[in-house]
């Protein structure tokens, strides 16, 4: 859903360390300015020409910049208790440009006339404060982590008009016509501990209490009133054991409740219930000397998933909401084969089935539940390959593959139309690197190339969706649809070169 971009980043570190302490300053951080394409394509579109974009506005962008400020020290206090502790700052701040034409000026707080053209940006402004400190105690057969964690955001949302052709007496260029601030905390404390049973059994015991506190008041950019101050209080326990069979084969089961917040986007679409989720896995784990071997299957049972619509917002956001009952089974696979010293695959494959449990929707103006259907945005089944070749220990080409089945992009399972379906897909990439050891300023450099999509492959891999009411002159109500495509690039490249001090 970008159609251009511009990056720019940056990465500083000083640590210091002796026998028991180590500290790190860190400091990195970025810019980014991205040419838009959120609407995407719609299907006559994709088929006309692939690469167009509706947005024809040359400043339709985000801009934005972000900073992160950390320092973090550990410390060794005897041979079973050691200290972390972490700070961070984030400060970021950046605005969305938008040309819209002939607009009411209801919607702009009256800055504009009616039927004028405006140019908006629509900012963020945050702060964001973190405190981390755990301490851990360890002997041979039993590990205890016990810590605090608090963070602290806070956040401005505004637009400003910054172009109109027929402005209202008074206003000046980036006058506001909306504003909300928004204020979040997020406490928590864990403990988790890890007992070695016997030789070949361990369990390990994971508790976690976490208080959120949300607060917002204001306009949305629709001039909406958002206003909200709630609390969240959860807990979060996990439990696990793990059996050894042999030196080669370990099996593991666990069960984890988690819960989830909603957060302002949800808000500003009327949802705020929390998502809980009951996860039970079971493993399976083989390794020798040429072979590595896991497998795992889950069962994830939710309340209220937040789950995604499909539909998005005016600036490309995804709009969530809950869906009552759903679940998640299936079966993870990743292998590495080691064939020879200069040969060697790795492969990784997923199975599954998600499902909503008796799904109601408005459809031709009538409430019908759909029974189970399939979860917006959620394959049955996604396989990956890598083929490693190392001719020279200095130089490596790896061929890579992946497939992904199909998806729907609602939860609606076509009863619409079929306009959400995202059909399956096969892409390939090659990978080269080659390392020259040097022994003047530099100790190697390394030079590495990725070709994506190297059989130029035609691709959807994600898209939105939507459904809208009308009536069919008869005094029926009639449901439509519609869907936009962000089609993918074709064969690309990119070439980098990693200097090694």
């Amino acid at each position: 859903d970008r159609a251009f971009t511009d990056l720019k980043s940056y990465f500083i570190q000083a640590s210091y360390s002796d026998k028991n302490t180590l500290i790190k300053a860190v400091s990195f951080g970025g810019a980014e300015r991205t040419y838009q394409a959120w609407y995407g394509l719609d299907p006559q579109q994709l088929e006309e020409d692939r690469r167009q974009n509706p947005y024809t506005y040359e400043n339709e962008v985000d801009d934005y910049k972000q900073n992160h400020y950390q320092l973090h020290w550990n410390e060794k206090l005897n041979n079973r208790w050691s200290t972390n502790l972490g700070l961070n700052y984030t400060k970021g701040a950046g605005f969305f440009e938008q040309y819209k034409a002939e607009e009411d000026a209801a919607d702009f707080n009256n800055l504009i006339e009616d039927g004028s053209d405006v140019i908006v940006r629509r900012w963020l402004d945050n702060n964001f404060y973190v405190l981390n400190f755990n301490a851990n105690y360890k002997t041979e057969k039993l590990n205890i982590i016990s810590g605090v964690s608090y963070s602290n955001y806070t956040g401005d949302h505004f637009g400003e008009v910054i172009w109109g052709s027929n402005l209202s007496n008074g206003t000046s260029i980036q006058d506001r016509y909306y504003f909300s601030d928004a204020k979040k905390t997020d406490v928590s404390i864990f403990s988790k501990t890890t007992y070695k049973i016997t030789e070949k059994v361990s369990a390990y015991l994971d508790l976690q209490g976490r208080f959120v506190s949300y607060q917002t008041k204001g306009l949305t950019s629709d001039r909406n009133p958002i206003d909200v101050a709630t609390n969240f209080n959860f807990f979060n326990p996990k439990a696990g054991f793990m059996y050894k069979i042999a030196d080669e084969n370990s099996l593991y089961l666990s069960y984890a409740r988690a819960n989830r917040e909603a957060n302002r986007n949800d808000f500003e679409n009327g949802v705020s219930s929390p998502e809980v989720l009951d996860d039970i896995e079971f493993g399976w784990r083989y390794k020798n000397d040429r072979i590595h071997l896991n497998t795992n299957i889950y069962y994830m049972n939710y309340k209220n998933q937040l789950v995604l619509t499909g539909a998005i917002d005016d600036v490309g956001a995804p709009i969530r909401a809950t869906s009552g009952k759903s679940y998640r089974l299936g079966l993870e696979i990743d292998a590495n084969l080691i064939v020879s010293d200069q040969f060697s695959i790795k492969s990784n494959a997923a199975f599954s089935t998600n499902k909503n449990q008796d799904f109601t929707a408005p459809i031709n103006g009538n409430l019908i539940n759909l029974g189970n259907t399939p979860l917006s945005f959620s394959p049955n089944i996604i396989v990956g390959n890598m083929l490693i070749y190392k001719p020279t220990d200095n130089f490596q080409i790896s061929f890579l593959s992946k497939f992904v089945g199909d998806q729907y992009m609602s939860n609606l399972n076509s009863n619409v139309t079929d306009l959400d379906v995202l059909k399956s897909y096969f892409t390939s990439d090659l990978n080269f690197v080659y390392e020259i050891e040097t022994k003047n300023i530099f100790d190697a450099i390394v030079i590495s190339g990725l070709i994506n999509n190297i059989f130029n492959t035609e691709y959807v891999d994600r898209g939105y969706y939507y459904t809208y009411d009308y009536p069919d002159g008869n005094g029926n109500t009639i449901t439509g649809d519609g869907a936009g495509y962000y089609p993918q690039a074709t064969a690309n490249f990119l070439v980098g070169v990693t200097l090694k001090f």
